[in-house]
């Protein structure tokens, strides 16, 4: 206790290493304050949001009537074909995985409503979704004349089942998903969605077409023609069809070709660009990083340089305990003001954001919180990081200089869209900056092919494995200059 009450007593007297961890709080809140009040969407259409608040793509060709009631409808499917622009205005056949065509019974055709459906899909079998963000696998296997899956849905109530089959004769079952909020009269029939395909580091639009046949209904359905459309042309998470296409359906021979772009799926970065997030309000935190590496590397070279070294070794001779306790006073005070910097700048940035029409991917309070303290524990542990690395050099510059490059410089290469995903992978796993996942508030959903990097805000570890990363290079580092303390300083 005397020890971390001499560390305290230090550090507070020091105006300079005071003020710097303050300044470095209200860098976090300054930055916030700056990009909620600069972003600027009003007008922007609404994003649809599905049963569960989360934002979504609900934007698809749908050919339907209306189901009062029970019922049920039966297609078969012989075809699912793509095409990606190469150049503009140059369609090709190409791979959209999760391009997808089948059965949908859904609410109505307002953006975001509940649904269930069931669909092939051009790499990943038969698959059954509903809510936008479950996903249950079928039969496998691609689609085509020689390799036809039919396709059941049967409304019970609220409870949706999904069937399918190779033969017609033989029926799999799929799964069974209660629909809540399907109402009395719901739209049912036949969609196709192609969603953007990933090209490199950025998307492309497709379209897909699929040829159904064997159209059987039954129940409370309204009969008569069917009725073709686009659902969601406006929508911000649609990337729109390919130049010189669009959605269309025709009629021959008992057939329907159906030709749709779009998906029905949760939204993720590529297909909501325009959202934000929590990271992005928080890009304060590489300001106060600098400010609190700064302090930490200071608040042990400031000894060397004056050479007052030897007065708090000679105070304290187990020499491990005087570096533990100017860590443990470095920590907590930086922790401290970074959680009360943190604290004020979320739920600021978010209201300034939203309220200049930018809408933020939505978070729980406890994700808000884990991020919070997140960023609160990422400084403290950089500071103490500079610390153990400034009584190693025994120079402030040096021992800066080598914190920054170590935590700050892999997070500016992350930062630019054009560094391969391997290369941002691997630096978000195995450098400091890996730390920065403690930002992360964004989901990635195996049914959606998309850009899942650190530039996009996808880190590869979870947010406080990634924090962990930080925290090993800091505990060796302290580990380290234990040891040369006790054997190199007088």
């Amino acid at each position: 206790m005397q020890l971390l009450h001499a560390e305290w007593t230090k550090f507070r007297t020091v105006l300079g290493w005071v003020t710097g961890v303050v300044v470095a709080a209200l860098m976090v809140v300054l930055f916030a304050l700056l990009a909620g009040v600069s972003s600027d969407q009003k007008g922007s259409p609404p994003v649809p949001v599905g049963p569960g608040g989360e934002p979504v793509t609900d934007s698809f060709y749908f050919v339907h009537q209306p189901l009062a009631g029970d019922g049920s409808i039966t297609v078969s499917v012989s075809a699912l074909r793509s095409s990606v622009p190469k150049r503009p205005g140059d369609l090709r056949p190409g791979i959209v995985p999760w391009a997808k065509a089948g059965i949908v019974i859904k609410e109505s055709t307002r953006q975001g409503s509940p649904y269930a459906a069931i669909m092939v899909t051009s790499s990943h079998g038969v698959r059954m979704q509903d809510s936008y963000v479950n996903d249950t696998a079928g039969l496998p296997g691609p689609v085509s004349a020689e390799s036809v899956r039919r396709l059941r849905l049967d409304r019970s109530g609220d409870a949706i089942t999904g069937y399918a089959s190779a033969d017609g004769m033989h029926w799999t079952k799929v799964g069974t998903v209660h629909v809540s909020g399907l109402g009395p009269t719901a739209q049912g029939g036949l969609f196709v969605a192609s969603p953007p395909s990933v090209d490199g580091m950025g998307t492309r639009g497709s379209v897909s077409t699929a040829v159904f046949g064997d159209l059987r209904i039954q129940g409370r359905w309204a009969g008569g023609n069917w009725t073709g459309g686009q659902v969601g042309p406006e929508s911000p998470s649609f990337s729109g069809y390919p130049k010189n296409t669009s959605g269309s359906f025709t009629e021959s021979d008992g057939r329907l070709t159906v030709t749709g772009a779009g998906d029905i799926a949760p939204a993720v970065r590529d297909t909501l660009p325009t959202g934000g997030t929590l990271g992005e309000l928080l890009t304060g935190t590489f300001a106060a990083l600098i400010v609190v590496i700064v302090v930490g590397a200071l608040f042990i070279t400031t000894e060397y340089r004056k050479n007052l070294i030897h007065v708090t070794l000679a105070a304290g001779p187990r020499r491990s305990r005087v570096l533990v306790a100017k860590a443990t006073v470095l920590g907590g005070v930086t922790f401290v003001a970074g959680l009360a910097g943190a604290a004020v700048a979320v739920p600021l940035g978010e209201r300034l954001a939203r309220a200049n029409g930018v809408y933020v991917f939505p978070v729980t309070s406890s994700t808000e919180l884990r991020v919070e303290l997140g960023i609160a524990a990422l400084l403290a542990t950089a500071s103490v990081l500079a610390l153990a690395v400034g009584t190693i050099f025994r120079h402030s510059a040096g021992a800066v200089t080598t914190v920054i490059v170590a935590i700050v410089l892999p997070y500016i290469l992350i930062a630019i869209p054009f560094i391969p995903a391997s290369v941002s992978n691997w630096l978000a796993r195995v450098t400091p900056g890996a730390a920065f996942a403690v930002q992360q508030t964004l989901v990635q959903y195996r049914q959606v092919a998309s850009n899942y990097t650190p530039y996009n805000g996808y880190y590869p570890l979870a947010p406080w494995a990634g924090f962990a990363v930080l925290a090993g290079y800091a505990v060796a580092s302290l580990a380290a200059a234990a040891v040369l303390l006790r054997r190199r300083d007088a």
